[in-house]
């Protein structure tokens, strides 16, 4: 496992937890309300490593690798919005947790509005980080899903790279201690079939019956921060506006030179305003 210098200024555990059948890699720092980053398609916990130090000075942060993907164990089935719900659930459950924060980047964020609508009771307050789950853009799925398939059944520097290039507004953002983390994660056996049973999130039938509609997001009542970019690949700044006004307390940011992990691309502006917002939900985030 790779241990980032990022994570070196804040005291840190990384354990395996047996959550819901799945042997699952969980990092917790600091003390406070829980808060829980949940990564995108085809992640690990290590997109939020810029961040655990600012944040584990507010919160208990809660990192973990989805079913399938980072170094919990990889798919043999295909994975629905139901099966990431289900494990939140019951990492919480194992973990003591009753209430929490929800940080959710692209399928993480997907995942957390789901959430929000089987378990409201269960959260405080919401950060949706260029969250996936309301557009069908064939285009797109198919460029996550050519890129993604190809590092995995071919994890070389080269396609490692190219697929986190397409994440970030500058390409040098994408730092050689990131592609040897993903590398090393994409080489472990069995990771190739995982990746293509996450991927059916990418199939446009699939997607479909996954959707978050506009009846989930006017369920959503806790108070809810959507952020956007200038350069996500994903869909344009509108969609993210769109989401939070139909959300019934939800806000909005929009964050200049980023692309899908404007919490990497620009850690301390999104650092202040996620801290911001968990903090006083009743204040407009600036960022």
């Amino acid at each position: 496992m790779t241990i980032w210098d990022d994570l070196g200024s804040v005291a840190h555990t990384v354990e395996y937890r047996e959550i819901g059948g799945w042997r699952t890699r969980v990092l917790r720092a600091g003390s406070g309300p829980a808060l829980v980053l949940m990564h995108g398609t085809g992640g690990h916990l290590e997109a939020f490593s810029r961040n655990i130090p600012a944040l584990a000075e507010y919160f208990s942060v809660i990192a973990y690798d989805f079913p399938g993907q980072g170094y919990t164990t990889p798919a043999t089935r295909d994975l629905e919005i139901d099966a990431y719900v289900d494990h939140l659930a019951a990492l919480l459950d194992d973990l003591g947790i009753e209430r929490a924060h929800l940080s959710g980047e692209s399928l993480g964020g997907w995942v957390a509005l789901k959430f929000a609508v089987a378990q409201p009771d269960r959260l405080y307050r919401i950060v949706l980080n260029t969250p996936g789950g309301t557009m069908v853009a064939p285009e797109v799925m198919a460029r996550i899903r050519e890129l993604s398939q190809a590092a995995a059944d071919e994890p070389t520097p080269e396609r490692i790279r190219t697929r986190l290039e397409w994440l970030m507004a500058d390409p040098v953002s994408v730092t050689d201690e990131l592609v040897g983390c993903r590398r090393a994660i994409y080489s472990q056996p069995g990771f190739a079939e995982s990746m293509r049973h996450v991927l059916c999130l990418q199939d446009p039938e699939v997607r479909r019956r996954n959707m978050v509609t506009d009846a989930d997001l006017a369920a959503v009542t806790v108070p809810v921060l959507v952020i956007w970019t200038s350069d996500d690949p994903s869909g344009p700044a509108a969609a993210g506006m769109e989401m939070a006004d139909k959300l019934p307390n939800g806000q909005f940011l929009f964050i200049d030179g980023a692309g899908h992990w404007p919490q990497w691309e620009q850690q301390e502006t999104c650092d202040k305003a996620v801290i911001g917002f968990l903090c006083d939900a009743d204040r407009p985030v600036v960022a």
